[in-house]
């Protein structure tokens, strides 16, 4: 009998204990990226975001990513791939004392121009990395429509103080009032002395009401192409379009900088793979 009640005491153990290594394994799979097994300190971490554009992927961040490790900013890059039903898979991990890791984040639905959807996707990043590693801010950085992933995220979760809170934001070839052969044509739309488009699009009367909601602890740089082939723009997307992020965040941001990229290598697809541009954002995002 004593037999019999140890051979069951021995199999109801075993059982527990495969029971509750399946049931960490899959609390790991949903919070989010995995841990690093040294505990840290996540208030000293500030991640930098990428986020690529339309029809593209996050192998297109690539070249600015490698050249801000080639400058030593970091040794830490994670891959975070945001599903359609906005689920987020991780790879890589932070490293202890490596206080600027950098997110290159893909979107599987890449052609998804629901700009609130795509919001939505960044903010399951960003809070799979607060759960994860306790972070209280980041950077973020877009090229084309990543910016509108960025900006509407802003728009919905910027006054959100239980959320992580921004420092800095890169934003490159941006069309926040509308696309060159779809809303907008060369030299068509102007700008006010004060920034404001003598034309919006429905997408940017929404964005208006960032003029009352940007983080005002922000830094902004905004990067644009021109060809500088009469038509003022990246081949892609209007300089105007590009510059009227100014009027959305200017007035509330820390600080807010325009630069203009001259020349063949400043074409909308370029711009992501542009030494200067890579020479620009590293300085501003990281030094100091």
């Amino acid at each position: 009998m004593k037999r019999q009640l140890r051979k069951r005491h021995f199999w109801f153990s075993l059982g527990l204990i495969i029971l509750l290594i399946l049931g960490g394994c899959a609390a790991r799979g949903k919070t989010g990226p995995q841990a690093s097994t040294t505990k840290l300190d996540g208030a000293k971490y500030v991640p930098t975001l990428f986020f690529h554009g339309y029809g593209s992927s996050a192998n297109a961040e690539m070249p600015m990513i490698r050249a801000a490790q080639k400058a030593g900013v970091t040794r830490t890059v994670l891959h975070a791939t945001v599903a359609k039903d906005g689920h987020v898979s991780w790879r890589g991990r932070f490293k202890a004392g490596d206080y600027h890791p950098i997110v290159a984040v893909q979107f599987t639905a890449n052609r998804d121009g629901d700009y609130r959807t795509t919001a939505d996707w960044a903010k399951n990043v960003i809070t799979g990395l607060q759960k994860t590693y306790h972070i209280t801010r980041f950077n973020l950085v877009g090229h084309s429509m990543g910016n509108m992933a960025m900006v509407f995220y802003l728009l919905k979760n910027a006054q959100n103080s239980h959320l992580p809170q921004l420092q800095r934001q890169v934003d490159i070839a941006g069309h926040f009032n509308g696309i060159l052969g779809m809303n907008d044509e060369p030299n068509r739309m102007k700008l006010t002395a004060a920034g404001k488009p003598t034309k919006m699009d429905r997408d940017y009367q929404q964005l208006l009401a960032l003029r009352q909601r940007y983080p005002r602890q922000a830094r902004v740089l905004n990067i644009y192409g021109d060809l500088n082939n009469g038509t003022h723009s990246d081949g892609r997307v209007s300089n105007a379009s590009s510059k009227s992020l100014r009027y959305l965040v200017a007035d509330r941001a820390k600080s807010y900088q325009e630069r203009r990229i001259v020349g063949a290598n400043a074409q909308h697809s370029k711009l992501h793979d542009n030494a200067q541009v890579n020479r620009l954002l590293i300085k501003f995002l990281w030094q100091k």
